[in-house]
Order: C-alpha cells, then sequence, then structure tokens
C-alpha cells in the first residue's frame, strides 16, 4: 500500500495546531539507518488508509517529497471524541532485517462448525492477535483459524495453527495459548446465574428499608 508524506520543517505543539486546522496530520518515521524525521500527511487520505485492516499489518510504501521509502505503521494517536488523527508514527524496515509486530487473527468458518450447528456452542475468541517476528517479505497481513470442524466443548490452541512461512511467534511459553473455545450452556449453568441474579436482587431489597430509616 502506498501513501504520500511531505518533510515538515517547522515543529512544536502550535506548528502543529495550524497543520491540522489546514488538514494536514503531523507524523515521524524512525528506525533504519537514518535519523528520525518530521513529516506530514494528507489528513483525508491517511484517516481512510487507518481505516483499512492491511495498513496497519502491511509493509508501506511511503512516498516522502516523491522519493520512496518502506515503513511501518508504528502508532496512531486519535482524538479523544472527533473523527480526527493527531499524529502517526512509522518505523522504517529494511528488506534484510527482521521486523516485530502485531498481527490479527481471523476466525472462519465457525457458524459453520458443528459446535454451532449441530450442539448449540457458543465460541468465544480469546485471543485477538499475536506478536510475531519475520523478514518483511515473510509479513503476513493476518493469520487464520479454521474453526469448521469445532465441537462442542473443545479448545483451539495456537498449535493447531498452521505457522505462516518465515514467521515466529513472540512470547509464547512451552504452553500453547488457547485462540477460540466452544462452550455449550446447560439448564444448570442458566439456572445458577438466575439464582444468583435473584439473591442479588433481594439482598437489594432488604438494604432499602435500613437506608430509608437512616435518612
Amino acid at each position: 500500500m502506498k501513501f504520500e508524506a511531505t518533510t515538515r520543517s517547522v515543529q512544536g505543539s502550535s506548528a502543529s495546531r495550524r497543520l491540522r486546522r489546514a488538514g494536514r496530520v503531523p507524523a515521524i518515521v524512525y528506525g533504519g539507518k537514518g535519523e528520525a524525521q518530521s513529516i506530514e500527511l494528507d489528513h483525508n487520505e491517511i484517516f481512510h488508509a487507518l481505516r483499512k485492516e492491511p495498513f496497519h499489518t502491511s509493509v508501506l510504501d511511503m512516498m516522502l517529497d516523491g522519493k520512496k521509502q518502506t515503513v511501518l505503521l508504528r502508532a496512531v494517536q486519535w482524538h479523544s471524541y472527533k473523527p480526527l488523527v493527531l499524529h502517526v508514527d512509522f518505523q522504517r524496515v529494511s528488506a534484510n532485517e527482521a521486523l516485530t509486530t502485531r498481527i490479527p487473527f481471523h476466525f472462519i468458518n465457525g457458524d459453520e462448525s458443528p459446535a454451532v450447528k449441530q450442539q448449540g456452542a457458543t465460541i468465544s475468541h480469546v485471543l485477538n492477535d499475536i506478536e510475531i517476528t519475520c523478514l518483511p517479505k515473510d509479513l503476513p497481513q493476518f493469520i487464520e483459524v479454521d474453526l469448521g470442524n469445532l465441537q462442542a466443548n473443545e479448545v483451539v490452541h495456537l498449535s493447531d495453527v498452521k505457522v505462516p512461512a518465515g514467521v515466529e511467534f513472540v512470547g509464547v511459553g512451552e504452553e500453547s495459548p488457547v485462540l477460540a473455545t466452544a462452550t455449550v450452556i446447560t439448564e444448570s449453568v442458566e439456572e445458577d446465574a438466575a439464582e444468583a441474579d435473584d439473591t442479588a436482587a433481594d439482598a437489594e431489597k432488604s438494604d432499602k428499608p435500613a437506608e430509608d430509616d437512616a435518612k
């Protein structure tokens, strides 16, 4: 994926505010053999790019003043309540140097699994992404987890997933982490939950007279 950027010569909070008022976004690119460099982006272009998942998980072609640099998105600062991008961080990547980043899982065929269609189970996703390391050319946009054969009360571990070529998982211990579960909620579980709710409601009612007397 490709996007445009230009060098930012003026820095500071007041300069950043002026940029934003002009429809621009202050950003920085760092890493590799070059020094950290302040840049600016078109707000509309980067706003729409950030809404696409591959922009977060792909090696990007940044056209900085017309010259291409390969980078990876590292951080985004958003306005607290407005749909505005305030600042973006990119890291330069080299074709011969491994990079480390987080990649999402894409869970497929869960609704078609025996657990759901035949056994009335509910599938829960325990992990939604994972940290990996690989060369830029091997960077996957996502890791697919096929739940099509999942049975009720079964668990899918990371070890059940095929590792993409050239990719290593980071921070995984001897015990393979759980990615998804298929749980059947029995009547006894529902009754216990209902009984707990009733007990809580009765306790709340019993407290009210004491509160009123105190007033």
